[in-house]
């Protein structure tokens, strides 16, 4: 038995290995279930006991050695393979530059904000709709030259489905499904035939927002757009309502907010009037209720809705709504510490 544990002894120490698939192969050759040291462990039991004292320390020291063997060639591997060239493979080729929110994601997230503390919760719905909850709920009767008012995309094969124009199309489907008090907000990308410029997109996105409930007054909807201005533009911002038309709102607004860059003296950006128009608005035309069937009787509501790109133009001074649209990473990295 001594023998056999001396003979082990030099072939281990003897041994080498070029890979770590080698290294693997002496684990299995003498350590394995049914390797060499194993199978002296086994024949250990056959050793006269007046031997067994010098065997069982001897076939243990023959064991550490193998470990140890093993152990040192397979880190010789792992300190090769990392420090050969310095070099990490599994890093990418190229770096990896972090990406930042988009301008137009800023701001529509700025303004959900503001209108959550407000108790305005967000819905979504469906951009591509049926003329029922884009025009027809929403006081659009047919041939109504309201319909003029905003050049829409028809599906060819089925003019009743449209992209939707505004998400007031989400507004009627809130309607529908939910019984009064609703209160919450309806931002999302819509469609219009426009030629594109620097002043207007033929996509661009929306952010709606709805109230009805029970003496809902035109004195609630201005206090909520005074401190929507405010939240967004700063606790000097002014605002006026001017009468305006949409179908679905009667009365109907326009609302300015005062020029930020030049306090409402006048400058380029405001043309000279110290005002720029950001949102239309109006109490829920009774039509609309009943087309959703809520009693008007009962209930009235404020409706508003504003373009987010327009928004971000005036908070970022910028110039030509086509920047939004083309993924400029010098143009966006601008905003990474924005709002």
């Amino acid at each position: 038995m001594l023998d056999k544990i001396r003979v082990l002894h030099e072939e281990i120490e003897k041994a080498v290995a070029s890979t770590t698939e080698e290294v693997e192969a002496l684990r299995i050759k003498y350590i394995s279930k049914k390797g060499s040291v194993n199978q002296l462990f086994a024949e250990f039991k056959n050793v006269p006991n007046d031997q067994k004292k010098a065997v069982g320390k001897a076939l243990n020291d023959l064991k550490n050695s193998v470990l140890e063997k093993i152990n040192a060639l397979r880190e010789s591997f792992e300190s090769d393979d990392s420090e050969s060239d310095g070099t990490d493979l599994t890093m990418p080729g190229e770096p990896i530059k972090l990406g930042t929110r988009h301008p137009l994601s800023l701001v529509k997230n700025k303004i959900i904000e503001i209108f959550g503390r407000l108790g305005f919760t967000v819905a979504e719905g469906p951009e591509i709709e049926d003329d029922w909850h884009v025009f027809s709920a929403l006081n659009f009767p047919p041939e109504h030259p309201a319909r003029d008012m905003q050049d829409t995309f028809f599906i060819e094969q089925d003019p009743d489905i449209v992209l939707r124009t505004h998400t007031s199309s989400v507004q009627i489907r809130v309607m529908e499904q939910t019984k009064p008090p609703i209160r919450a907000i309806f931002p999302g990308r819509v469609f219009r035939n426009e030629a594109i410029s620097a002043r207007s997109h033929c996509i661009f996105h929306q952010v709606e927002g709805l109230y009805v409930d029970e003496n809902v007054s035109f004195a609630d909807l201005k206090q909520t757009l005074l401190y929507f201005a405010k939240e967004l533009f700063g606790e000097d911002t002014q605002i006026r309502l001017r009468p305006s038309y949409f179908p679905f709102t009667e009365p109907s607004a326009e609302m300015d907010v005062s020029c930020s860059i030049c306090g409402g003296k006048g400058c380029n950006l405001c043309k000279y009037t110290g005002w720029l128009e950001i949102l239309g608005c109006g109490m829920v035309d009774p039509n609309v209720l009943d087309a959703c069937n809520i009693d008007n009787q009962k209930y009235t509501g404020f409706a508003f809705g504003m373009g987010i790109e327009r928004i971000a133009l005036l908070l970022y001074g910028i110039k030509d709504i086509r920047y939004f649209f083309e993924n400029d990473i010098r143009f966006l990295k601008q905003f990474e510490s924005a709002i």
